[in-house]
């Protein structure tokens, strides 16, 4: 068996497109995409309309999650409407009917025949749980409740990796459209199975990066996506962290005294 897992697609057609493209190229007998189809590049309602396309098992992320739920009593209430921004974007750029199908997607996948296999955006837990080497095997414990599975995979992270767990094994498949290992790739995972043992190799995909880059200019998403769409825009072109560290500086320094998002990101870049 060969499976091609694809994971944290985040509005990047031209990442998707080449991702999938050489995914096919190895002639998997199943694709399945790990979430975060959705909101970060431009451009998620073409990479949302080609997912579904392909008839191919998928997961929810937390991105789904948070453009399905934008507007609503649901939505995240942790964030302003500027920080927002984004993911308005991507909201306004699907249907209710697409996004009704964003919100009906399952949070985790077993493949009858994979029956070792467990598939999901984060934990088994969350959505958005991250899982860094300094996760101990009892937090792993908690965020994976009943794993039942001696091959984890997983996204959410944006960087491939593998991390043994007592006699499992946990692999993040690394991200196609937004990658933070300082690689401006489309990289993604596949697994062979063969005599009961799973080998797996981490694919690292060129794309023309200039003209995902071009489409926040030429699509109007990055006058409209403000601060955030700007800081997305930099880890794209770079692949490496500005959003996270960014909203945690952010936070520190709006305890010390008001400023705008715009005054704060002056100041994070500067330092």
């Amino acid at each position: 068996m060969r499976l091609a897992i694809l994971a944290d697609i985040h509005g990047n057609l031209p990442a998707f497109e080449a991702a999938l493209a050489h995914a096919r190229a190895q002639a998997p007998d199943q694709i399945v995409i790990a979430g975060d189809i959705v909101n970060g590049s431009p451009d998620s309602a073409a990479c949302w309309r080609l997912a579904r396309s392909l008839g191919v098992p998928m997961l929810q992320g937390n991105h789904e999650r948070y453009v399905y739920n934008y507007g609503t009593p649901h939505a995240q209430p942790s964030l302003d409407p500027e920080q927002f921004a984004p993911v308005r974007w991507s909201h306004d750029q699907l249907s209710a009917a697409e996004r009704a199908e964003l919100a009906a997607l399952p949070g985790h996948l077993r493949l009858a025949e994979a029956p070792d296999l467990l598939i999901v955006h984060a934990s088994q837990r969350s959505d958005r749980e991250s899982i860094h080497n300094f996760v101990t095997d009892a937090q792993l414990a908690e965020m994976f409740p009943a794993p039942d599975a001696s091959l984890i995979v997983r996204g959410h992270n944006h960087a491939g990796a593998v991390r043994p767990w007592g006699e499992r094994l946990l692999v993040t498949a690394g991200a196609v459209g937004l990658p933070l290992n300082n690689v401006t790739t489309a990289q993604y995972l596949i697994l062979d199975r063969a005599q009961g043992r799973w080998r797996i190799t981490h694919h690292s995909v060129p794309y023309d990066l200039e003209a995902a880059l071009q489409r926040f200019h030429s699509t109007g998403y990055l006058a409209a996506a403000g601060v955030m769409g700007r800081l997305l825009y930099r880890e794209l072109a770079t692949a490496s962290f500005y959003m996270v560290p960014f909203l945690e500086a952010y936070s520190r320094w709006r305890e010390v005294a008001p400023l705008s998002l715009e005054q704060a990101l002056e100041r994070f870049l500067s330092l």
